[in-house]
């Protein structure tokens, strides 16, 4: 086992601003987990990966980014009938892959906005439009198969494609067409997909969305297989006043600034542990 893996979950816009906001004020405590080997982003995780490998961003400046009203974001809304079908998939799907089944059903008969005007919004969060040199992988579910493929520089795909589908909530926003497939959130199959990092002696996973169901694997559980693998690894959800900042739409792009200054104000308290999986 070799290198050092940081994974990102999902969590909509409330978790691109605490994740952006805990990596600062990590930072800040001289605990910089942008030298990561590898950058594993799920939903949420795939635009702040995107934005922390691309060389073009300090971890302050990945901050400020949040703090100013996101303009060309569109906002999106999970409904009681939405989550109420989310919750059925989980409880009588007995695999991720059949949840992502179901889920993708859902997903391609949502009326939602168009490709076009999704993948704006996405290319309006990156700073560059390539791929960066470093490790950067991007989880996305297929619809019709429910399956897990991982996007990287070497796919062959656009990088503002490979976070539309990783990004694209069921339901919510359009399923993201890829060499003729169709394909929707990498959350759908786990919310961090921390199983990505095995093989990494040191793991950090921070997770804007912990909760697991049905045959969703929640990220701590994930973390405690790595560590039984034999990696050393930390687990990083939101407190109770990140969660609050949440707001009650994780999805309201308005909850970004809100968000990052929670996790902010959050990363004090993990820093000590942070620093002992990371460097040792």
């Amino acid at each position: 086992m070799a290198g050092k893996a940081l994974v990102l979950g999902g969590g909509g816009h409330a978790g691109i601003g605490w994740l952006a906001g805990i990596l600062y004020g990590l930072g800040e405590a001289d605990v910089d987990l942008s030298d990561a080997d590898v950058v594993i982003g799920t939903s949420a995780g795939s635009s702040v990966g995107a934005q922390l490998t691309s060389g073009e961003l300090t971890l302050e400046g990945l901050y400020r980014r949040q703090l100013v009203p996101p303009a060309a974001e569109i906002a999106g809304r999970l409904g009681p009938a939405l989550i109420l079908r989310f919750v059925w998939s989980a409880l009588t799907s007995r695999t991720p892959e059949a949840y992502g089944r179901r889920l993708g059903r859902t997903a391609l008969a949502a009326n939602t906005t168009s490709e076009a005007e999704r993948r704006a919004a996405i290319e309006s969060r990156l700073v560059s439009p390539e791929w960066p040199d470093r490790a950067l992988r991007m989880p996305a579910v297929d619809t019709a198969t429910g399956e897990l493929r991982v996007f990287g520089k070497d796919s062959g795909v656009a990088l503002v494609d490979a976070v539309a589908a990783s990004c694209a909530v069921p339901g919510v926003w359009p399923p993201v067409t890829i060499g003729g497939r169709r394909y929707t959130d990498g959350g759908i199959h786990s919310a961090a997909n921390a199983h990505l990092a095995a093989g990494y002696e040191r793991v950090v996973v921070l997770a804007p969305l912990a909760v697991g169901g049905g045959p969703l694997v929640p990220a701590a559980v994930q973390g405690r297989r790595l560590a039984e693998a034999g990696a050393r690894v930390a687990v990083v959800t939101p407190d109770r006043a990140a969660k609050r900042a949440f707001g009650r739409n994780p999805l309201d792009p308005a909850v970004r600034a809100a968000a990052a200054r929670a996790g902010l104000d959050q990363a004090p308290a993990h820093a000590t542990e942070l620093a002992e999986v990371w460097r040792g």
